[in-house]
């Protein structure tokens, strides 16, 4: 692990998993970000509109609202057109990544993910936002 961004970005967590959600806030704070989570669809978008992340890391499989109705309410805010938004899920089919494409997710992650790609994601992110 190395800590690549010159400036801390702004990462939020949405996942129904309480342990995970925390467990990848901490190892993502670690790395020198500043990091919020949520535990539900309307909460995370509550959230992300308050916190305007650079990253979103999200769940697919939550109840309620799922994460494509989730990504497809967070594409719809104006404040967060420049969010990068990743798909963190137990969900690996074509069709899940397909839909990922389709609702606005930048990137697919099958869970668990490891940290040097988590990092990886937010390195990327940080770097196109200072392009743009």
């Amino acid at each position: 692990m190395s800590i690549s961004t010159p400036t801390p970005q702004r990462v939020l967590v949405i996942d129904d998993n309480s342990d995970a959600a925390h467990m990848l806030c901490d190892l993502v704070a670690i790395l020198g970000h500043d990091t919020r989570y949520a535990l539900d669809g309307p909460a995370g978008i509550a959230q992300a509109e308050a916190f305007k992340p650079d990253v979103i890391f999200l769940d697919i499989g939550m109840p309620g609202m799922n994460g494509f109705e989730v990504c497809i309410a967070l594409r719809a805010l104006a404040v967060l057109e420049r969010t990068c938004i990743v798909a963190l899920t137990a969900w690996t089919d074509a069709a899940t990544r397909l839909k990922c494409q389709q609702c606005g997710f930048h990137f697919h992650l099958a869970k668990p993910a490891s940290i040097d790609l988590i990092e990886s994601i937010v390195v990327q992110a940080a770097a196109a936002r200072r392009l743009n």
